[in-house]
């Protein structure tokens, strides 16, 4: 047999890189958007957490023999060092970037399910790619199909990705453990259950099973077995359990061709493997039902497109305004003024000291970006009309924050103990049997 011409692929070294940032990380490595000089261009770069040349050369194989419009396309061979690690070098692969990421991330993105236009595309896609690999001599074999191994272009086409796992037919070799974080290679959900059995030999009908829970997930936009235990859903695959269809089965109706690709799903995870569609079958189905939607997918691309960079753009904005800045605070009892010359609405309600305990929550809500910051304590954030006078009396407080939506301070105060402080205090009575009428003593 020869050797694969994919040896004899362009070697890249990283000083014709530039820019690497980290795009994704999981159990087989990490993935980098790296810009090529001499291209001009971004790229993908996939590194594998383990050392081992040789699965990354057959990652390199397979995702050389699958080459096709609907399977990420391979560039090169990366060789060298990392700016976070120059002190050693690494073999990576070099693939063509996605802009728009995965599958997951639109699903994460996207308030609910994307437009059935766009489905019924992406259940396509999907489907020509499965069959490609079925169709090379010998067959290949993904074995990890799922949401975050579809990735999508600028015009949100799908292509599928990380053959970490895949297999040629003819091999029936059991996968190791250093190959996937679950028992037997995949991702436990998408598992056929014959995958559970200890004498599990992947065939063409592995990757249907994981196409038609993969098909699920699209349409439903969700997880499947997203409450269930590992154990429970090890158990339960193999006795017939798969996703609940009553959501989709609402929708039938009021939608052309979801029934027919309900059918499909139901199809592709059946328990025998014999009864199963073959990826010709599902290509040729969706793409009937594929044309129905088809005269609305350039609107419908455009309105997602356009959904993802408002909350793109969102962010960033909201990351511009929020400014967090230190302010002193002398001593432990003092009044702090907070005003703004800036329209925001009517007056809030004065906080409370028991609002102080759930304020952290809501600040969150009203700026995600601020969870990054390690602050255990804060008190809500009051936008103010002009003119307007707010004064809080800090007693027994240990840090305050406050502002007027563009700008946000927080001054955090250590509460520590004067040396000239009396051994007791009595405290004034507020409320009768509350915690300020008893004297410390």
């Amino acid at each position: 047999m020869a050797k694969p011409s994919y040896l004899s692929m362009r070697t890249i070294e990283d000083s014709h890189l530039e820019g690497w940032e980290m795009i994704d990380s999981g159990g087989f490595g990490h993935v980098y958007k790296v810009k090529h000089r001499q291209w001009c261009s971004n790229v993908a770069i996939k590194l594998l957490r383990f050392d081992d040349s040789q699965t990354l050369l057959r990652e390199l194989n397979m995702m050389y023999q699958g080459s096709s419009p609907y399977v990420i396309q391979v560039l090169g061979i990366f060789r060298g060092q990392l700016p976070s690690n120059p002190s050693s070098t690494q073999l990576g692969l070099v693939m063509e970037l996605m802009e728009r990421g995965s599958v997951a991330f639109l699903q994460k993105s996207l308030p609910g399910p994307p437009p059935w236009p766009l489905v019924f595309r992406m259940a396509h896609q999907v489907a020509l790619g499965i069959n490609f690999l079925h169709c090379l001599c010998p067959p290949v074999l993904h074995l990890d199909l799922k949401p975050s191994n579809v990735l999508l272009d600028p015009s949100l086409n799908a292509k599928l990705t990380d053959f970490g796992l895949s297999r040629f037919y003819h091999s029936s070799t059991q996968l190791s453990k250093k190959d996937t974080e679950t028992e037997g290679g995949g991702t436990l959900p998408y598992m056929p259950p014959e995958a559970f059995d200890v004498n599990y030999k992947p065939k063409q009908a592995s990757d249907i099973y994981s196409y038609g829970i993969l098909l699920w997930s699209i349409v439903t936009g969700r997880k499947p077995y997203e409450h269930a235990t590992s154990d429970l859903v090890r158990l339960l695959i193999p006795e017939g359990q798969r996703p609940s269809l009553d959501d989709i089965r609402s929708q039938v109706t009021g939608v052309a061709g979801l029934e027919v690709l309900m059918a499909v799903m139901e199809k592709c995870w059946r328990g025998n493997q014999d009864q199963r569609p073959s990826a010709h079958v599902c290509t040729t189905v969706t793409e009937e039902l594929y044309k129905v939607h088809k005269h609305a997918m350039v609107d419908v691309v455009h309105q997602v497109l356009k959904e993802l960079d408002q909350q793109e753009e969102g962010l960033v904005e909201q990351v511009q305004k929020v400014h967090i800045s230190e302010v002193s605070v002398g001593a432990r009892r003092e009044e702090v003024n907070l005003y703004d010359s800036v329209p925001t609405g009517p007056a809030p309600v004065q906080p409370t000291r028991s609002s102080v305990h759930s304020s952290h929550n809501r600040v969150q809500n009203m700026f995600p970006e601020l969870r990054r910051c390690s602050i255990s304590s804060l008190l809500p954030c009051f936008p103010s009309p002009p003119s307007r006078e707010y004064y809080i009396n800090m007693s027994d407080v240990t840090g305050i924050q406050y502002g007027n939506g563009n700008t946000m301070h927080i001054n955090l105060h250590e509460r520590k103990r004067h040396p000239s402080a009396p051994p007791s205090v009595n405290f004034p009575s507020t409320q009768p049997g509350s915690r300020l009428d008893k004297k410390e003593s």
